[in-house]
């Protein structure tokens, strides 16, 4: 199994919804990873989290903030 960590900028405000009969929080947001060297740009990861981690992200993160995904 491999584990991934990604640290990087938040690219817009965190989208948050509620599932339609569940009503679990699903929380969708793009997070901006730069490469190792600044000439190389960088990469636009698109994130999905439930839950309470969700509603978290949505309630304390904006647009430029810094994230670190696991």
């Amino acid at each position: 199994m491999n584990k991934v960590v990604l640290i990087g900028r938040l690219t817009k405000d965190p989208d948050l919804r509620y599932a339609p009969g569940s009503g679990t929080a699903v929380c969708r947001f793009t997070v901006a990873v730069n490469r190792r060297k600044k000439e190389d740009g960088a990469d636009f990861i698109n994130c999905v989290a439930f839950g309470k981690t969700a509603e978290t992200i949505s309630q304390y993160l904006t647009k430029g903030r810094q994230i670190a995904v696991t």
